[in-house]
C-alpha cells in the first residue's frame, strides 16, 4: 500500500467528518486502512475477517455504515458481479476497467491506453467527467476450452 494515496485518503475521510460535523472514530479510520491495505476487490464478510485478525471486531452494522460512507466519499467502489457484491478501494480519480467471465464469474483488472483514450476523448454535452468504470462480459479461456471440450464429447 502506498503511504501517499493513504494519507490522501484518510485526508479525505478527516476533511468530509469535519464539514459535516461527524464523530472520527477509530473504527472508521481502521477499516478505511484495512480496505485499502487489500489488494483486489472484497466482500463485507471477507472485510470483516480481515479487522478480525488485526484484532479489531467490528459489528457487520459498522461495516456497512462506513462502506457507504466511503462509497459517497469515491473512495470505494461497489461493484454487482456475477451474482454477488463486491467493492474495491479505489482512489477518487482512477479509472478502470474490468473483464467478468459470465460462466464461473472469474473478474479481472483490464489496463488499456487504448480503450482509456478513447473514453477520455469523449465528449459528452453539458456533462464533465470525473471517472468511469466500465465493465466488459463473456467468457474466459478457461471456461471456453471447457466448453470446447464438452461440445467435442458430445459429437464423438
Amino acid at each position: 500500500m502506498d503511504d501517499d494515496i493513504l494519507q490522501r485518503v484518510r485526508l479525505t475521510l478527516t476533511n468530509y467528518l469535519e464539514d459535516n460535523h461527524l464523530r472520527k472514530t477509530p473504527e472508521r479510520y481502521a477499516i478505511l486502512e484495512t480496505i485499502y491495505g487489500m489488494s483486489g476487490h472484497f466482500t463485507l464478510e471477507e472485510l470483516g475477517e480481515k479487522m478480525e485478525k488485526k484484532n479489531f471486531r467490528v459489528s457487520r452494522a459498522t461495516l456497512y455504515n462506513a462502506i457507504r460512507l466511503f462509497q459517497k466519499l469515491r473512495l470505494v467502489v461497489k461493484h454487482n458481479l456475477s451474482q454477488e457484491t463486491r467493492y474495491e478501494a479505489c482512489v477518487p480519480t482512477e479509472d478502470h476497467c474490468h473483464q467478468i467471465c459470465t460462466i464461473c464469474g472469474k473478474v479481472k483488472e483490464v489496463n488499456s491506453p487504448a480503450l482509456q483514450g478513447i473514453i477520455q476523448s469523449v465528449k459528452l454535452r453539458r456533462f464533465h467527467q470525473s471517472g468511469y468504470t466500465l465493465y466488459i462480459y463473456g467468457v474466459c479461456s478457461s471456461c471456453q476450452s471447457k466448453l470446447t471440450r464438452l461440445r467435442k464429447r458430445r459429437n464423438a
